[in-house]
């Protein structure tokens, strides 16, 4: 089964939301089949066969999430995002700004499902392939 480092690696190609769907790419071939990125602190839980998971440390000091989400500012800035124009960390920011906790990534539908505080789901993507 593939380890939290050979994830990190092909994160580490990441500059920007543009680069997403390689690093997609890159771990659906190391085995991943779906993952949860909790915004706070980026720490991630990754799933694979046979219900294989491991969980990644925290990425940064815990963000606050604001307790209201506002889907029309997030949609505004992950599309900002997707463009090249943020980091990973100024994105992750954005989201805990705009209300948005988590995000999980489901490989086999090839979706990133936004939720925010109360679980309530606030986008579903289809990720480009």
């Amino acid at each position: 089964m593939f380890t939290v480092e050979q994830i990190e690696l092909a994160h580490s190609k990441v500059k920007s939301g543009a680069d997403f769907p390689k690093y997609i790419q890159e771990i659906t071939l190391l085995g991943v089949r779906s993952f949860e990125t909790w915004v706070s602190d980026s720490h991630t839980e990754y799933f694979g066969n046979d219900n294989f998971k491991t969980l990644s440390n925290a990425q940064y000091e815990s963000l606050f999430i604001a307790e209201k989400s506002n889907s029309e500012l997030f949609i505004s800035k992950l599309k900002s995002h997707q463009k090249g124009e943020t980091d990973y960390f100024t994105f992750c920011k954005d989201c805990a700004e705009t209300g948005i906790e988590k995000w999980i990534v489901n490989l086999d539908k090839m979706t990133c499902t936004y939720f925010d505080n109360a679980n309530q789901e606030i986008l579903v993507e289809q990720i480009p392939q």
